[in-house]
């Protein structure tokens, strides 16, 4: 196998409060971009406080002690900059890009955020009120809003990490109280619980000293215990769940509890997903969308859960007038020759061409290298990853892609959701 390991200049610091610092350094990069992961998602979350982590996400942007409601992204526009964040289920994560110049005040904004977030009354409610809103419009009034509930709820049992959405539930942010939110924030946002990485121009030398000037003196409690792994069995007796929903087309959702993102099995896993259902040309597009006509399209994909265990699916939408256990015996059919046979020369190539192409573009812009980095180091402490993922990817052989069929992909071992269109004349 050729050496493909990419050669991204990474260099790392502990600061002295434990706020974990990555600097990716890029001098041609025409901007620079900061990126923080906190280690608190949604899996974190007790029961009766579901949607804490995601709440937080827009608390954050609601003031703190030397900025003004909404004048975060008002600053970062000013300078011609952007800033966002995402929740999941095991990381919540805040992100500028700038051009080069203003580095400082996105690290100036997010320590002071990180350290004085105004989480006031009127403020908690007014973004209850937001996201609840945005549960509506997402989740509750739109086709296959409930998907995602019901897929966690066949995979993963009542009061596991990620038994619930990321949402949360409308009961538990309607009961929750201001001091609920702020012990959350004193609990979770702290330089121990978080890493900082800078991808662009800026220097190592110079990134360090910049980070320690403006987290350095904040205080922090000793970082959260390691994350609680939270392993289960694969799925015995094939556990099924059907409802029937007006939605224009009925879905068929196979799926496995896989290996977690930590785990050198997940590899062979993604491979064998591919092989199956990534893009036109691979197994099931072609024969059940391009020869059978059976489904209108298929994927595939797994979740990348870090607390040991994961999901990984399979998917297809039934074309009008064809059985849903029609698409089932196919795909179930395929698995097994796959188990069995293993990829051919060709379909290996072409997965390791796709994963190549889809993972160079995402590290190409400064923005999503950094948030990559970010994740390696914050599930993994691993954050050369960005370099050798690709030798990894391609290190995968068909047999061990035809063991993972055999194994965690094994039709025995699967859950099914069949959710159907009321009208499937």
């Amino acid at each position: 196998m050729p050496h493909i390991d990419l050669d991204y200049r990474i260099a790392r610091q502990t600061l002295a409060n434990g706020l974990r610092v990555v600097v990716n350094h890029d001098p041609g990069a025409p901007a620079e971009a900061l990126n923080i992961w906190y280690a608190v998602g949604s899996g974190d979350e007790p029961p009766g406080a579901t949607g804490f982590a995601h709440l937080f996400e827009h608390l954050m942007f609601a003031g703190s002690e030397h900025v003004a409601a909404s004048e975060h992204l008002a600053l970062m526009e000013s300078v011609g900059g952007s800033a966002n964040a995402t929740t999941s289920f095991d990381r919540t994560n805040y992100f500028e890009t700038v051009p080069v110049g203003a580095l400082e005040l996105a690290l100036w904004l997010e320590a002071d955020r990180m350290s004085t977030l105004a989480v006031t009354g009127t403020g908690f409610r007014t973004q209850v009120e937001v996201v609840e809103e945005e549960k509506r419009q997402r989740y509750d009034n739109v086709p296959y809003g409930d998907q995602l509930e019901l897929l966690l709820g066949l995979n993963f049992p009542s009061g596991h990490p990620y038994g619930h959405p990321t949402i949360g539930s409308t009961a538990d942010l309607d009961a929750a109280a201001l001091s609920d939110v702020q012990d959350f924030h004193r609990r979770w946002y702290q330089p121990s619980n978080a890493v900082l990485t800078l991808c662009g121009p800026v220097v190592p030398d110079r990134a360090f000293a910049l980070v320690e000037r403006y987290f350095g003196g904040l205080d922090s409690e000793p970082a959260q215990p390691a994350r609680p792994t939270a392993a289960l069995p694969r799925h015995e007796g094939v556990p099924t769940v059907r409802v029937r929903r007006a939605v224009p087309s009925t879905m068929v959702h196979l799926c496995w509890r896989s290996p977690d993102a930590n785990s050198p099995e997940r590899f062979a896993v993604e491979q064998a997903l591919a092989v199956l259902a990534s893009g036109q040309s691979s197994r099931l597009p072609n024969l059940l969308v391009r020869e059978r006509e059976s489904a209108d399209a298929v994927s595939s994909g797994d979740f990348g859960l870090a607390r040991g265990v994961s999901m990984a699916s399979l998917s297809a939408r039934v074309r009008r007038g064809h059985d849903p256990q029609e698409l089932v015996a196919t795909i179930l059919e395929q698995l097994v020759r796959l188990g069995e046979q293993g990829p051919d020369e060709a379909e290996l190539t072409r997965v390791n061409a796709v994963f190549d192409r889809e993972w160079l573009a995402r590290l190409a812009g400064v923005e999503a290298r950094a948030d990559e980095i970010s994740g390696f180091a914050s599930l993994s402490d691993d954050p050369d990853l960005v370099n050798t993922l690709l030798a990894r990817m391609h290190g995968v052989t068909g047999e061990q892609i035809a063991e993972a069929a055999r194994s965690w992909l094994a039709p025995e071992h699967r859950a099914v959701l069949v959710y159907e269109a009321e009208d499937t004349r």
